[in-house]
């Protein structure tokens, strides 16, 4: 007669340490808390990190090709609910949106923009000249100071410095007749005309404490807010107008915010165009990021293919055409694919598809106008 086995008891579940329920894995399926926490050994530690980081760098993987080559697929494979292998919508978008301006400031070429190092600071500038013996010293200054660097400058550079030359001079004379108009109108008791370099409003040159600007509704601070934002501005229009490299820093500083605030709203227009779909917004969004994602994509792309012009020597003169070649192929596959992952996610004809297309585009290119002003008037009044 065999004897039946002794059955072993089952060992205990360790209980939660948050809510005491018994641990059946990793996870409380009680309260949601993970067994493990960060007070445990560094090496384990950086071993999730490490994991987690090479899991999202695979789904990147799995989801940059199709989304720049396959228009329209990422965006049906979620709808579809096949999502785990592939990145997020939020997060592709944010990732390229954040890799794409980034890689923009470092391709442009901030130093082809105008510049007049001989014109710097209020206390020297020519536009800051408030009679016209002052302007005539800080006149003959520059003028100096371009001749003696004309005398120093190999000939190649000296066309530029006689265009500089010619430049203050111009300057000067209209500084010269301003302050000549300004004269006049004070003299006869009239306003005085609007100075390039002031900010002014009701045709009187903006003042933070003889003219500010006063809005009878708003509280105190908030006008005190404005005023101080109206001189953050005039400080920055003048900068840029001697050296347009901080302006530029400062809108593509913002650029990735205002994108985040468009993108929202081009789900919206999406939604209204494509009402009779009966789609939820959150359907619209999602092919808002993944159509916002493709063109920071691009955009990226163009940045690396401008770097790479720029950095072409004449030795490799002969990789230039294929360059701007490939530089027109991605300019023109942003709106050639926008026009098929249309047609793929919301399969409609393509009568319907164009007409929709178009409409949509012309109402986001006015909404992006005004988000691109938006941008430009926060770098000037808030960086």
């Amino acid at each position: 007669m065999t004897e039946s086995p002794i059955a072993t008891p089952e060992p205990a579940k360790k209980p939660c340490a948050n809510c005491g329920a018994p641990m059946h894995g990793p996870f409380c399926y009680a309260c949601g808390q993970p067994e493990k926490g960060m007070i445990r050994h560094l090496a384990s530690v950086l071993s999730d990190v490490a994991d987690t980081i090479f899991n999202v760098d695979s789904r990147i993987f799995r989801s940059i090709l199709p989304l720049y080559f396959r228009p329209g697929f990422l965006t049906n494979e979620y709808f579809a609910g096949r999502r785990t292998r592939y990145v997020t919508p939020f997060r592709l978008f944010f990732f390229m949106c954040v890799i794409s301006f980034f890689a923009i400031q470092m391709s442009l070429d901030v130093d082809d923009f105008k510049f007049d190092p001989g014109d710097e600071g209020s206390n020297g500038s020519i536009s800051g000249a408030q009679n016209e013996a002052d302007l005539r010293a800080r006149t003959e200054t520059k003028l100096k100071e371009l001749a003696e660097a004309k005398a120093r400058a190999p000939d190649a550079a000296k066309a530029e410095i006689d265009k500089a030359v010619t430049a203050v001079q111009k300057k000067s004379d209209k500084r010269l007749a301003w302050l000549k108009a300004r004269d006049e109108a004070q003299a006869k008791g009239e306003k005085p005309p609007a100075d390039d370099d002031t900010l002014s409003f009701d045709g009187t040159p903006w003042d933070p404490v003889a003219h500010p600007i006063e809005i009878g509704w708003l509280p105190a601070f908030a006008n005190a807010k404005i005023n101080e934002m109206a001189g953050r501005a005039k400080d920055n229009i003048n900068a840029a107008k001697r050296d347009p490299r901080h302006l530029i820093a400062g809108v593509f500083s913002v650029l990735p915010q205002t994108l985040f605030v468009l993108m929202p709203l081009f789900a919206v227009l999406l939604k209204v165009v494509y009402i009779f779909k009966r789609r939820l917004y959150m359907e619209h969004l999602m092919v808002a990021l993944h159509s916002h994602a493709f063109v920071c994509m691009s955009l990226l792309l163009l940045a690396i293919v401008y770097m790479l012009i720029g950095w072409t020597t004449t030795d490799a003169a002969a990789v230039v055409p294929l360059l701007k070649f490939l530089r027109a192929a991605i300019w023109t596959w942003i709106p050639v694919y926008l026009l098929i992952m249309q047609k793929r996610v919301y399969r409609q004809g393509w009568t319907m598809t164009v007409f929709k297309y178009g409409l949509i585009g012309f109402c986001y290119l006015f909404i992006l106008s005004f988000g691109l002003a938006g941008a430009l008037i926060a770098s000037l009044t808030i960086t």
